[in-house]
C-alpha cells in the first residue's frame, strides 16, 4: 500500500535518476492514472514498451513507485503505482557539496521546463475546452514584500489548501459522484528576486 506522506529525496543517486525526462514523466502519469501498465504508460508518452518497463524498473529501484495488485486477469502484466502520495525535494538537502547542488539545480530546471511544456500545451488546446473550463483555468502573478518565515507560511498554507482540495476530489469520486471532473494541474512558484 501507498504511503499517504510524500517521499523526500535526500540522496543524489534517487535524484539523478527521478530527473530523467522520461521518468519524471511516467511517475507524474502513474500519480495521476494510480495505477497503470507499462503497455499503458506507454501509450501516453509514445514510447516503446519495453523502454517504459526499463524506465519503470529504475523507478522502482529507487523506492519511487512500487508493484500494484492486478487490475486484470492477466498474470502477464505488471500493474505499477506510486510508492508514496508524492515527491517532495529541498534544496537544503544538496548545497553541501557542489555535485549535489548541481544536481538538484538540473532537476529543478527539467521540472520547471516540464511543467511549462504542459501549461503551454493547455494553451494549445485551450478552444478544445469548453467555456466553463476555461473561465475555470487561471493563470496569475502577484508581487509581494515578504520575509523568509512568511514565505514559508504562505506555502504551508497553499499546500493544506491544495491538499484538501484533492482529498475531497477523490472522495467524491471514490463515492461515485457525476459531476465532470478532469485532472487539474496547479504550477506556484514563490521565489525572491532583486529588481
Amino acid at each position: 500500500m501507498p504511503s499517504e506522506e510524500n517521499r523526500t529525496i535526500t540522496d543524489v543517486g534517487t535524484l539523478k535518476a527521478f530527473a530523467h525526462p522520461l521518468r519524471a514523466n511516467l511517475y507524474r502519469l502513474l500519480c495521476v492514472e494510480r495505477v497503470a501498465t507499462a503497455s499503458q504508460l506507454a501509450e501516453h508518452v509514445d514510447e516503446a514498451v519495453s523502454l517504459v518497463s526499463y524506465h519503470l524498473r529504475k523507478l522502482a529501484g529507487h523506492g519511487l513507485i512500487e508493484e500494484a495488485e492486478p487490475q486484470t486477469g492477466d498474470a502477464r502484466e505488471r500493474w505499477w503505482r506510486p510508492a508514496s502520495a508524492g515527491v517532495t525535494i529541498r534544496s537544503a538537502d544538496f548545497r553541501e557539496e557542489p555535485e549535489k547542488a548541481a544536481a538538484h539545480l538540473a532537476a529543478t530546471r527539467l521540472f520547471h521546463d516540464q511543467r511549462t511544456d504542459r501549461y503551454r500545451r493547455y494553451l494549445d488546446e485551450r478552444p478544445a475546452w469548453s467555456a466553463e473550463w476555461n473561465t475555470a483555468a487561471m493563470d496569475s502573478e502577484s508581487w509581494m514584500r515578504l520575509t523568509p518565515a512568511e514565505l514559508t507560511a504562505l506555502k504551508e498554507e497553499l499546500l493544506a489548501l491544495l491538499r484538501r482540495y484533492d482529498e475531497q476530489g477523490r472522495a467524491a469520486e471514490a463515492e461515485g459522484g457525476t459531476e465532470e471532473r478532469e485532472n487539474v494541474a496547479l504550477f506556484t512558484y514563490g521565489f525572491p528576486f532583486r529588481v
